[in-house]
C-alpha cells in the first residue's frame, strides 16, 4: 500500500473510531440513568402554595418525579420526569406544537399522551392519570 492511500486509511480509520462511540451512545435507549417512576399515588390541594402554581395553562409543577401539568386546553396531565430515552430528569412541558414534553439532555420530543414526536428514541413517554375532585388533584397509575 502507498503511504497516500495508508494515511487516508488511517484518517478515515480515526475518524470512525472518535465518531462510533459517541453516535452509538446516544442511540441506545433505557440504559443506565434514572429509574421510571412507578407506583404513583399522590394528591396536590390545588388551594396550597404548592397547586397554586398550576393556576394557568401551561403551568408545571415537578413532584415525585412527576410532570404535573395544567396543559394549554386547561385539563390537567402528568408524565414520567425521567425520560424514555436515557432515564435523565429533565423532561419539562413547553407550549410548542400545542405543548408537548420536552427532554433538554438529547432533544427528545413527546406528545401529551406520551407518543415520541422526534427521531431521538422510540420508546414512548410514561404517562400518568389525573383525576380532579374538586380542589384535589390526584396523579397515579
Amino acid at each position: 500500500m502507498e503511504r497516500k492511500a495508508f494515511l487516508r486509511t488511517l484518517g478515515a480509520g480515526a475518524a470512525f473510531a472518535l465518531t462510533f462511540p459517541c453516535v452509538q451512545g446516544c442511540s441506545k435507549d433505557n440504559e443506565g440513568g434514572l429509574p421510571i417512576p412507578t407506583g404513583v399515588d399522590f394528591t396536590i390541594d390545588l388551594t396550597s402554595s404548592e397547586g397554586a402554581q398550576l393556576q394557568n395553562n401551561g403551568d408545571f409543577i415537578l413532584k415525585n418525579e412527576v410532570v404535573v401539568v395544567k396543559n394549554l386546553q386547561g385539563n390537567f396531565i402528568a408524565a414520567s420526569q425521567i425520560c424514555s430515552h436515557q432515564q435523565t430528569d429533565q423532561v419539562r412541558f413547553i407550549d410548542d406544537d400545542g405543548g408537548i414534553f420536552y427532554c433538554s439532555t438529547h432533544g427528545s420530543r413527546f406528545s401529551q399522551n406520551g407518543t415520541p414526536l422526534n427521531t431521538i428514541t422510540n420508546n414512548p413517554l410514561k404517562i400518568f392519570n389525573t383525576e380532579l375532585n374538586g380542589d384535589i388533584l390526584r396523579v397515579f397509575e
